[in-house]
């Protein structure tokens, strides 16, 4: 049985005392994603929500344009890992044939595997202009992340990729120790959900390489949002797809790398109603 956290015991040494005690740690297990049979790519990952993460990876990799090119999708548990194994129309197993992976990616592993520099830094797509948020409107989504995230309550150890609704409440929320695997799993939560995407944000706990821009873009957020920086890559990267990307996001408030335009002081209405 797969869990996504293990009760350790553990020796302490503090303060130059020593002692004994009991941790909770995040659960790290190989997830092999098959399509018609055939090995893709293996990822390490948290075991849960593996549903979401099977058809969010897929979206996000281009392997399929909708949740319902997946014909059927078992979660085969075995003893050393988990098999997502996904059935696929005959033409989308054609063009999975052609662009197989050859690598097994590690925790945190974006693009682990892909055999090409131009696949690596392929564009991202364009999302639509979506809406505008106060800085008070994003403070207040990266504050909600955090009591609703079980595992790293429990850990300390595990990322989050969550979605902020146009109407002031996340929608959905994922976790795992690698942080594109969160945001994969978040991506199918969405898509699953048949969640309007093009006007919320997408946030993350973690940095912003070009993979999660590339990531946040096939889920067609316009704003994302990350306490940690990004990358110079992943900054021009969204700059082309039409993303704000504001990172750095700590209490006292956030930097703004990409499309400022939708960061507004105040919300157009309010403006016209003070004039």
């Amino acid at each position: 049985m797969h869990v996504a956290v293990q009760a350790i015991d553990r020796g302490i040494w503090r303060n130059g005392v020593a002692s004994e005690g009991t941790r909770f740690i995040p659960e790290e297990t190989p997830l092999a994603l098959t399509y018609n049979g055939g090995t893709y790519a293996v990822m390490m990952g948290t075991p849960q929500n593996l549903e979401d993460f099977a058809v969010g990876f897929s979206l996000d990799e281009g392997i399929i344009k909708s949740v319902d090119d997946i014909k059927s999708l078992d979660i085969v548990r075995l003893d050393d890992g988990i098999e997502l194994r996904m059935w696929l129309t005959a033409e989308d197993a054609t063009l999975i044939s052609e662009r197989r992976r050859h690598v097994a990616g590690p925790t945190g592993c974006g693009i682990c595997g892909i055999e090409s520099i131009a696949e690596a830094v392929r564009p991202a797509a364009v999302v639509p202009h979506g809406q505008s948020f106060t800085p008070e409107e994003i403070m207040t989504a990266m504050q909600a992340i955090a009591p609703l995230q079980s595992i790293n309550l429990q850990t300390r150890a595990v990322h989050a990729a969550a979605f902020w609704s146009p109407a002031g409440h996340i929608v959905a929320l994922r976790e795992d120790v690698g942080r594109h695997n969160a945001l994969d799993k978040l991506a199918g939560a969405l898509a699953r959900s048949r969640t309007d995407t093009r006007g919320g944000m997408v946030l993350l706990t973690s940095r912003v390489s070009v993979e999660m821009v590339q990531k946040a873009a096939a889920i067609g957020a316009p704003v994302m949002v990350a306490v940690s920086a990004p990358t110079a890559l992943a900054v021009r990267t969204a700059e082309a797809a039409g993303i704000t990307l504001i990172a750095i996001a700590r209490q006292d408030g956030f930097e703004v790398f990409s499309h400022g335009d939708r960061v507004a002081a105040r919300h157009a209405t309010e403006v016209a109603d003070v004039a």
